[in-house]
């Protein structure tokens, strides 16, 4: 399948919220840094699941309208993904860092590899349940002028 070309400007691109479950454990920690080196390559916005947890309006409204919402949590319990369930946030992409083959450790316990490896497979979308990306949208539509 081929990639639809973006417009120039960027005003096509999805709107992404990255919730990661920031467990204290070494994937947990992993989630964190994996948020902010992905919002740092213009991936999405991390966002706070504790706050999601507390059920605040504006942060649950803006998950349920995001164009695509990531959930990176660190191990099998997938505390952050449950949280989003329970408030009705649907998860487009769902990481889970042991399933990544990085075993649960202490805190400190984590290479930049690591964070590299969770990184690329949230930008491969190895979480996502189905080929479709309900992130694309059918036609640029912004005006500005550029190819879509």
């Amino acid at each position: 399948m081929a990639e639809k070309p973006t417009c120039s400007c960027g005003a096509n691109e999805p709107k992404r919220i990255i919730f990661p479950c920031a467990g204290v454990a070494n994937v947990g920690q992993l989630t964190n840094l994996a948020a902010i080196q992905l919002a740092e390559e213009g991936y999405g916005s991390p966002s706070c699941i504790a706050l999601l947890a507390t059920g605040a309006e504006t942060l649950v409204s803006g998950a349920k309208q995001a164009d695509e919402v990531l959930v990176i949590d660190g191990c099998p319990v997938t505390c952050a993904k449950k949280i989003a369930d329970a408030k009705g946030v649907p998860v487009a992409q769902h990481i889970v860092v042991t399933e990544l083959g990085i075993t649960k450790g202490p805190s400190k316990s984590y290479t930049a590899d690591d964070v590299e490896k969770v990184v690329a497979a949230c930008w491969k979308g190895e979480g996502k349940k189905n080929s479709a990306d309900p992130a694309k949208k059918n036609g640029c539509g912004c005006g500005c002028g550029g190819t879509c």
